[in-house]
């Protein structure tokens, strides 16, 4: 079966605009939203743009991940060591879970405080604790293991191209998808002489 050499567009600029979007809702929930109180106004803005940012977050998640199930993709990259590829495989499925494990704790959480209504509806006021509903709690675990798998696949992405330096990055970025026969299909197709 042929291979690509880069994974398609959309995916790759899929990668990228999620990459700021995520950044940015775990800054934005991380440094705003836990500093300011719940009777300031400022706490409504930020959560509406939290909120529509999570939405659209894993709305692009389950696109990309449609899109990446249907679309030719490099061969898995090898870190040279079976348990770092491992850790490679296990930790890009991770983030399909941490993801959707954030997003759908941030529904039920807003749904359990009403925030739909007051964030988008301008209904209501905002509960004065969110930690009082437990699945606050599972929301800011997601988001704390999501952080260090970041840092892991930022860290995963530095091995390859300052220590193995192999073109990884080069994968994930725009540019001619060549294709790569296998030599099963090369040797089918100068036996049919084409």
């Amino acid at each position: 079966m042929a291979s690509v050499s880069r994974y398609h567009p959309v995916l790759v600029a899929m990668h990228w605009l999620l990459a700021l979007l995520i950044t940015a809702a775990l800054a934005l929930g991380a440094l705003v939203m836990a500093r300011t109180p719940n009777t300031d106004p400022m706490k409504i803005e930020a959560l509406r743009a939290h909120m529509g940012g999570g939405i659209l977050i894993v709305s692009l998640m389950l696109l990309r991940f449609a899109i990446r199930t249907f679309s030719r993709r490099p061969a898995a990259a090898d870190a040279g060591s079976a348990k770092l590829n491992s850790l490679a495989a296990i930790s890009h499925l991770a983030f399909y879970v941490l993801v959707l494990g954030m997003g759908l704790s941030g529904v039920f959480m807003a749904l359990q405080a009403g925030l739909f209504d007051v964030v988008f509806g301008g209904r209501g006021q905002l509960p004065a604790d969110l930690w009082v509903f437990p699945v606050r709690a599972v929301h800011y675990a997601f988001s704390r293991l999501l952080m260090a798998l970041i840092v892991l696949h930022v860290t995963g992405a530095l091995y390859h191209t300052l220590v193995l330096r192999d073109g990884l990055l080069t994968r994930m970025w725009f540019g001619r998808r060549s294709i790569a026969e296998s030599s099963g299909q090369a040797a089918d197709k100068q036996a049919a002489g084409t």
